[in-house]
């Protein structure tokens, strides 16, 4: 190993590697803030607007799933509300 190669580790690890992974994660988690905050702006914006925001929000939840997934919850979810007589 050359001597640059050797300042650039620690105790067998890759330093600058390593500083360069943590940076990306740190300007990614701030990125994903800047994207939190503009969700709950798009949010706001609805509620507004007179839409149901906890309704969006399930509606969202259910685009993600699967159609089996989501035929699974609704079927378990009509059956527990038969058990409970809703």
């Amino acid at each position: 190993m050359s001597d640059e190669e050797n300042k650039n580790e620690v105790g067998g690890i890759a330093a600058d590697r390593l500083r360069s992974l943590i940076e990306r994660i740190e300007r990614l988690e701030e990125e994903k803030a800047a994207l939190g905050s503009d969700i709950r702006d798009v949010y706001a914006e609805a509620k507004s607007a007179g839409f149901d925001v906890k309704i969006m929000r399930t509606i969202i939840k259910l685009r993600k799933m699967n159609a089996a997934d989501r035929d699974e919850q609704e079927y378990l979810l009509e059956t527990y509300k038969k058990a409970l007589d809703i």
